[in-house]
């Protein structure tokens, strides 16, 4: 089931790219970027009530407050350069760049949560980043 998570999410992830551009378009990118963020508090809100997931909140330890916290804010600025980036390049090359987190990802994961690294997760982290920097050097 996780799998069809992250398809949608990915699907999600690009239209929001392709959205984004068209909105912010003559738009300063933080403004947009607080617009944005508005609109995913009352749909992140609105589903934790729906779901009654709200009741879970007295649970959180001072660790989960940190680290979700943290993760918030690292999502934030995140989503600001992001959109400054997008503002002015193009998202195309911006979303390429971008999906190096993906790499960075697997490096942190290894480091912070002690995840092994796999033949396959090697090869497909040096595909990526030999498809970003043929990006980058190959204008």
């Amino acid at each position: 089931m996780w799998e069809l998570f992250a398809i949608l999410s990915a699907f999600f992830a690009a239209l929001t790219s392709i959205l984004a551009k068209i909105g912010i378009k003559g738009v300063d990118s933080n403004l947009a970027t607080a617009i944005r963020t508005t609109v995913i508090i009352f749909l992140a809100w609105g589903i934790v009530f729906a779901t009654g997931a709200q009741y879970g909140i007295k649970e959180l330890t001072k660790q989960n407050w940190i680290f979700l916290i943290l993760s918030g804010i690292a999502t934030g600025l995140s989503w600001l350069f992001y959109y400054k980036a997008i503002s002015i390049g193009e998202v195309s090359k911006v979303a390429l760049i971008d999906k190096s987190s993906i790499v960075l990802t697997l490096i942190l994961s290894f480091f912070i949560l002690n995840e092994q690294f796999t033949p396959k997760t090697i090869l497909s982290s040096i595909l990526i980043v030999s498809g970003i920097f043929m990006m980058i050097l190959l204008k």
